[in-house]
């Protein structure tokens, strides 16, 4: 598996639902924007995925809620790939409170799509490699 990255996010007042937490669907952007900063870390930007031909798609996506996030905290969410064989790898993730406690795990079956033909490369981890500059940091 990759190395463990994790990235700062504050809860902000307008993420808020009318219970006072976090609302769930702000989870999964707290995780799109970790797994994109986890890629530029490891020197690999939307841009040369565009040149290529190529974009990141996720499958599925689940989310365990452990603990209420509020306006104000500030929480830590990490991101590490686990490739695989076949056109699927895995993506997980934690957000953390500042306290330590795991407000959410999210796990997501992730691929990488050929944009011209519409459908999932062989080996997404072999066109990571070959575009990051970093690749050791995504465990390749």
């Amino acid at each position: 598996m990759a190395e463990q990255f994790s990235v700062p996010v504050e809860v902000r007042g307008y993420e808020i639902d009318v219970n006072g937490h976090l609302n769930q669907a702000v989870y999964l952007q707290y995780a799109e924007h970790a797994r994109w900063s986890f890629l530029r870390h490891a020197g690999l930007d939307e841009g040369a995925l565009l040149d290529r031909g190529v974009g990141p798609v996720v499958l599925e996506t689940n989310i365990r809620y452990l603990r209420e996030l509020r306006a104000g905290d500030v929480v830590d969410v990490s991101c590490a790939f686990e490739f695989g064989d076949g056109k699927v790898f895995r993506v997980h993730q934690t957000i953390r409170r500042a306290d330590g406690s795991v407000a959410a795990e999210v796990t997501a079956v992730s691929g990488v799509m050929d944009l011209t033909e519409r459908k999932l490369v062989k080996n997404p981890g072999e066109i990571f490699k070959e575009l990051a500059s970093a690749p050791a940091v995504l465990g390749l």
